[in-house]
């Protein structure tokens, strides 16, 4: 089983109320139902108000190599990929649970 962890920061300027936020949001809220190989789906936004915090984090489990690579090159993804490089950044992770 392998942890796809993504956290999203904001760039400067952008709020969550944003349309092109909402946007994206929906659009990754919405992958857990469409995209077969997610396991586990949690895509939310931060509560933190610490100072290091990333705003919005993606919590995805897979079965393995294979599958997360189908997943990442699902059209679904590629899309909120796309809505996502208009108004943030990231850092992932992936590891084996």
């Amino acid at each position: 089983m392998i942890r796809h962890l993504v956290l999203f920061k904001l760039n400067d300027g952008v709020t969550r109320d944003d349309p092109r936020v909402t946007e994206g949001v929906e659009a990754f809220r919405a992958l857990g139902g469409q995209i077969p190989e997610l396991t586990g789906w949690e895509a939310e936004w931060n509560i933190s108000d610490r100072p290091i915090a990333q705003d919005f984090a993606i919590n995805a489990t897979v079965e393995d190599a294979a599958a997360l690579r189908r997943y990442l090159d699902h059209p679904a993804h590629q899309a909120g990929v796309a809505l996502w490089r208009a108004f943030a950044t990231w850092v992932m992770a992936d590891y084996e649970i």
